[in-house]
């Protein structure tokens, strides 16, 4: 069975992407929901993050994601500590899932920091979805409800694009010109073949 990884910059589509290929009966293992999760439910994990961050991390037993986004993307040393207490544990929870879906062709983990976190190591393929800086920053506006230099500064925390397509095996252009399901296609039916 295959590990594929499922990636791009913030605001490309990624989770579009993985919807579809769900809908094709691919597992797909968010691991951003899974991280949020695991911060949550995870009592060593939780500990560790208070004593990093102090008792504002956690607001009525839950979370403070804007706390931690704050944080996450404006302090690379403190975002670099923060994923060294969360990335193994994310590591630990995917390999238990995979574990539980054997038998399929391939899964998909889908992440925002794949090559970033060294996840890349566990998987056999990665995909990187591609679009265009202007129509990620319309759509995080719409859907986040951010102010552009926000998402600026959270897509400058992320590795390049360049880098991003040099180190994936392959690339799904969501521009809003090229078809999307035609890509995705050719990439599930590659994926059952090889």
């Amino acid at each position: 069975m295959k590990r594929v990884g499922v990636t791009g910059g913030i605001g490309s589509g990624k989770s579009f992407v993985c919807s579809v290929f769900e809908h094709m009966g691919i597992p797909v293992y968010n691991a951003d929901n899974r991280a949020r999760e695991l911060m949550k439910r995870s009592p060593q994990l939780r500990e560790s993050l208070t004593a990093l961050l102090g008792e504002k991390a956690y607001r009525e037993d839950e979370l403070n994601r804007s706390y931690l986004a704050q944080i996450l993307f404006r302090d690379p040393a403190m975002r670099e500590k923060i994923n060294g207490l969360v990335h193994p544990e994310v590591f630990m929870d995917f390999q238990q899932w995979v574990q539980k879906n054997q038998g399929k062709h391939y899964v998909i983990q889908e992440a925002a920091i794949i090559f970033e976190s060294g996840a890349d190591r566990l998987l056999d393929r990665v995909i990187n979805v591609y679009a265009p800086v202007r129509e990620r920053i319309q759509r995080l506006m719409s859907r986040d409800n951010l102010e552009p230099e926000e998402i600026r500064k959270r897509m400058r925390s992320q590795i390049t694009e360049k880098e991003r397509r040099q180190r994936a095996d392959y690339v799904l252009v969501n521009d809003g010109k090229r078809m999307l399901l035609p890509q995705i296609v050719r990439i599930h039916n590659d994926l059952l073949r090889n």
